[in-house]
């Protein structure tokens, strides 16, 4: 580097505002594309490009656009791409400033065949890592002081990209953690779960085929109720496990159909009346509302859900409202159980989770409600619940009437 090159970079006022600027877009943003576009701007006011193209390195040798904007005229983006990377490309095998000219026929008349291409190298973790490619037709060719303020926003723009990679490394750091606490407290939860009925069956098993004890038809019926009772509950279990592995591969496959609501209902709460023959459950519908869904799908949402209340609110009493709207319905599960917390809200419809205090007090998996919330959205509606301030829960659902309405490609 020459004594000229080394000089230190005398900024004039409006480019000491830019500068000013663009720090202060790296260090308020959260977004990078955002601040890649604020930086743009205030570049556009000090220094004179017609497009602007960032590379980044994804493997080892293959640099791939990452950020793209045309400012001024230009050729079609495709070609500015195309020689944007052959700048970027010799930036990445030389590690340094690249600076490239071309006149080509009749530059003299069309300012498009005179182009002038600024390439700065992007430093991540110490390395050359990506291209900064500025892009100018029709001249005037780049000053030694233009080049080394380009080089300062190269800089500028690398510490952004530091920043944002850090910033992901924490995220993605945090997500394991919080993935490890999720599959510990499953494998927990699993263990408890099977082991709970596993031990009830197994008991009351060895109880009947005990060769030293008699056993009246009476306790002999209790015994194999309660088999049965473990029975069925290890078997949902399972079912809840297989359908979440399903949902979440998108393996599940649905049998859409129109389907009309009322006798839908009808037996879902008939079956919630001999299940739970103490819960009061007010039906409120008007009539004739038909969507398109899987009827065994959609009853299973309903029979979550009243599952739920059974189990979280116990003995409050349930108000199932069905709404015909423009889209299809919108259907409201009332109850007036304890209510949940307002932190708990957003986490309430993931995989495996469950409100703090309620893991002591009530057997589950965690799986119920993001089943419920996967069916829905793979019948293109939504699913979401309120607690009011003095308590119980609503879960509101979302239906479309028409097939292929929001509904995801390929069900």
């Amino acid at each position: 580097m020459t004594d000229e090159e080394n000089l230190p970079i005398l900024l004039r006022p409006n480019e000491l505002k830019a500068v000013y600027a663009i720090n202060s877009a790296i260090v308020g943003s959260s977004d990078i594309d955002a601040a890649l576009d604020q930086i743009i701007k205030f570049t556009r006011g000090v220094f004179i490009f017609d497009h602007m193209v960032l590379y980044l390195q994804e493997e080892e040798n293959d640099l791939e656009p990452a950020y793209a904007r045309v400012i001024g005229r230009g050729r079609s983006a495709g070609e500015d791409l195309a020689w944007g990377g052959d700048a970027a490309s010799a930036v990445l095998a030389r590690r340094k400033t690249v600076i490239q000219t071309e006149k080509l026929e009749g530059w003299e008349h069309d300012r498009l065949n005179w182009r002038t291409i600024l390439g700065l190298p992007l430093h991540l973790g110490g390395q050359v890592a990506g291209a900064l490619v500025f892009g100018r037709f029709g001249g005037p060719i780049y000053e030694p002081e233009q080049i080394r303020l380009a080089e300062f926003i190269a800089v500028q723009i690398s510490q952004l990209l530091e920043h944002h990679r850090l910033l992901q490394k924490v995220a993605s750091l945090e997500a394991e953690r919080q993935l490890q606490r999720l599959q510990d407290d499953f494998i927990a939860m699993v263990s408890h779960e099977f082991f709970t009925p596993l031990g009830f069956i197994k008991g009351y098993a060895t109880t009947l085929l005990r060769q030293d004890a008699q056993w009246s038809d009476e306790t002999r019926r209790e015994f194999l109720t309660i088999i049965d009772e473990e029975t069925d509950h290890l078997r949902a279990l399972i079912d809840d496990l297989l359908d979440s592995y399903r949902l979440q591969s998108g393996t599940l496959r649905f049998q859409f159909q129109n389907v009309g609501l009322e006798p839908l209902l009808q037996e879902v709460l008939s079956r919630a009346a001999t299940r739970y023959p103490s819960l009061v459950i007010q039906l409120e519908f008007e009539p004739d509302i038909i969507v398109w869904g899987d009827p065994v799908r959609l009853a299973q949402v309903f029979n979550n859900l009243i599952s739920n209340t059974a189990k979280y609110a116990p003995g409050s009493p349930i108000t199932l409202t069905v709404e015909a709207t423009p889209e299809g319905c919108r259907i409201a599960f009332q109850d007036r159980g304890p209510g949940i917390p307002e932190e708990h809200m957003t986490h309430l419809f993931e995989r495996f989770y469950r409100v703090p205090g309620s893991k002591e007090q009530v057997h589950g998996t965690g799986l119920g409600l993001y089943i419920c919330r996967q069916i829905i959205r793979a019948h293109g509606g939504e699913i979401w619940a309120a607690s009011g301030q003095s308590g119980g829960t609503t879960i509101w659902i979302k239906l479309p009437k028409e097939a292929g309405l929001n509904q995801p490609e390929g069900q």
